[in-house]
């Protein structure tokens, strides 16, 4: 039998060892056991495992977030929380931040004027989901309406809407800012029925709900769709002007 101490000392892991480390799917073991300092053996098997959970759980996160494809690196640490975003009666920013609304089911749909911060929120909800374990993805709706029409032309359309079937958060960025096709239009429909009481959704738009037939043409659709997001939804406003423009004002005086 090998003195523990000797092997802790210095020996260098064998390659048997790596395998097996491979085999158990244990990731880290072999680049960090010289690292952990040694009291007991059941200590340091302790110690070991726990630094592998927690290299683990960093690097899902990390997978999580690539896959969101969120624009920026934008975060609820620095986002300014001010007196202009007016929340519903039934939550609060604690209630917000603390993610449960995917647990539900539920959505949050953002509505301000453009540079208010809908989407640094909507972003940084986004990634306290990842850092949950949630699988996220980030779409501007234009580009996800392209991305449906294409799929359609493709006869992939099918393959395109099972790729959510594993997402928990979609957020869904600028609702509004561009007009749709009929076509389109009725195929973000399909989705968003496809996604209702199964997953959460996240909504940025600049216009309030009455006015979404300037982007989604049919009335009847149009209402529908309204209907199904604040069916189970968390609705915050913006008011004020832009902070993209004051920030840029400030720095010109």
């Amino acid at each position: 039998m090998i003195p523990w101490l000797l092997w802790k000392g210095g020996v260098v892991m064998s390659d048997s060892i790596r395998s097996m480390c491979k085999s158990l799917r244990l990731a880290y073991v072999s680049e960090i056991y010289e690292t952990i300092p040694f009291e007991s053996p059941s200590q340091y098997i302790e110690a070991l495992f726990k630094e592998e959970f927690r290299l683990r759980d960093k690097a899902k996160v990390q997978r999580l977030i690539r896959n969101a494809k969120f624009l920026d690196s934008k975060s609820l640490s620095n986002y300014e929380w001010n007196e202009r975003i007016r929340f519903p009666t039934h939550i609060d920013k604690d209630g917000l931040m603390s993610i449960d609304f995917i647990k539900q089911k539920q959505n949050v749909v953002l509505i301000g004027s453009p540079g208010t911060g809908k989407s640094h929120l909507a972003t940084g909800l986004g990634r306290k989901a990842c850092e949950m374990g949630y699988e996220v993805r980030f779409y501007r709706v234009s580009l996800l309406i392209e991305q449906l029409e294409q799929a359609l032309k493709q006869d992939k359309l099918p393959s395109f809407r099972k790729k959510f079937e594993k997402i928990d958060l979609i957020i869904l960025d600028e609702m509004g800012y561009l007009p749709f096709s009929k076509e389109g239009s009725e195929l973000l429909f399909q989705l968003i029925a496809d996604w209702y009481e199964q997953k959460s959704l996240i909504i940025t738009s600049n216009l309030e709900f009455s006015q979404w037939n300037r982007i989604f043409i049919d009335s009847r659709l149009t209402a529908a769709l309204v209907d199904r997001l604040i069916h189970h939804a968390h609705v915050l406003t913006f008011n004020g002007g832009s902070y993209r423009l004051s920030n840029a004002l400030s720095k010109a005086k």
